[in-house]
């Protein structure tokens, strides 16, 4: 079939790299099955940095701002820009379907296809839904859920619990060969620390001060651009065992690197640190919406994969404590990396796509 003739589905998954990468594995999913696929993105810087790693992906950038109490007239104003953005480009080439990954990015593209006649999709990755996609879901067709206690947070006739998707190269990277790659040591302990694609100030400065005094073990810390300098102070004596990165393309190679991550609770995040079987550290962030990270967090500690400790509650002293005792207890880490792949959803890019599939 001539490219230009094959289904369009749009997939509006800007925002943050936890609503972009899941997105992507949806396309890659579709794209096998035939169907073009086309992003909505934001203007935000780690979107476009995001889009750089699938340079083969049609994307369009939407004006679209997210919520703030302080200022919603900059919301009102982002969002009519963003619903004329939209119409204008499905006007030229009408999406037959529309998944929206959640955030900010998701409205506009989910009204107007549902205007065009497009069957229309959400999908909630965290453990409890979100204002905006419970607001959302009255204008689709169907709603696809992460963890199956989101479904409680939706008034929906058809609900689908598939998981939140993961790209393959999180279950395909090999320890050795990621650590090779990276140029860390192979037979020490290597902690990964996920600052986030927009930086986690809490988590950095907690993290650089715990592992201070921890010298049998090597470290990737990956702080969002806002503490890159400060992080790399912080890990200046030993600059050896250390890399530090604002932002990492490569994030399967990063994770299959690890022993284990520090991690906030983003639900895409756990996902993938699932998928690679790796053991974690979960700091939620304390300031989530309906505490959704706290309860992504509780999930994966119930399955015996994660730790979850509280940012303001925890010194550095207890964070190395448990640190320490995980690298260094090689039955505990070996039952965490196991539970945590219990949880992975290998299925999820495949179930969604051929739901889309099927329905358009």
């Amino acid at each position: 079939m001539a490219e230009s003739k094959k289904p369009l589905v749009s997939i509006a998954c800007g925002g943050t790299g936890g609503h972009f990468f899941p997105g992507v594995a949806v396309a890659r999913e579709l794209q096998r099955r035939g169907a073009r696929v086309s992003l909505w993105v934001s203007s935000k810087s780690v979107d476009q940095k995001a889009t750089m790693t699938v340079p083969d992906l049609e994307y369009h950038q939407l004006p679209a701002v997210g919520y703030s109490w302080n200022r919603p007239w900059r919301f009102l104003q982002g969002m009519r820009a963003a619903m004329r953005t939209v119409s204008d480009q499905m006007k030229l080439d009408k999406p037959r379907a529309v998944l929206a990954m959640g955030g900010f990015t998701a409205a506009a593209p989910i009204l107007e296809g549902r205007k065009l006649g497009a069957k229309t999709f959400l999908h909630e990755s965290n453990a409890v839904a979100g204002r905006a996609n419970r607001f959302l879901s009255r204008w689709v067709d169907e709603v696809f859920v992460g963890f199956d206690q989101a479904k409680i947070s939706f008034r929906h006739k058809c609900l689908l619990d598939t998981g939140t998707p993961v790209r393959k190269k999180f279950r395909e990277a090999k320890m050795e060969e990621t650590r090779r790659h990276l140029g860390f040591e192979l037979d020490k302990p290597l902690v990964l620390i996920l600052g986030g694609s927009q930086g986690a100030r809490g988590v950095n400065r907690l993290v650089t001060e715990a592992l201070h005094g921890i010298n049998e073990l090597q470290v990737l810390h990956l702080t969002g651009e806002d503490d890159l300098d400060e992080v790399k102070r912080a890990y200046a004596e030993r600059r050896d065992s250390v890399q530090v990165h604002a932002f990492f393309s490569d994030m399967p190679c990063a994770v299959g690197a690890a022993t284990l991550a520090v991690t906030r609770a983003g639900a895409s995040s756990l996902a993938e640190l699932a998928a690679a079987g790796v053991p974690s550290i979960i700091i939620p962030l304390p300031s989530s919406a309906d505490q959704h990270q706290l309860a992504n967090a509780v999930a994966v500690v119930k399955s015996g994969g994660g730790v979850l400790i509280e940012e303001r509650q925890t010194s550095p002293e207890q964070l190395a404590s448990i640190v320490s005792g995980i690298i260094t207890d090689g039955k505990r880490c070996e039952a965490m990396s196991s539970s945590m792949r219990q949880l992975d959803r290998p299925e999820a890019a495949i179930a969604i796509a051929t739901r889309i599939i099927e329905l358009m």
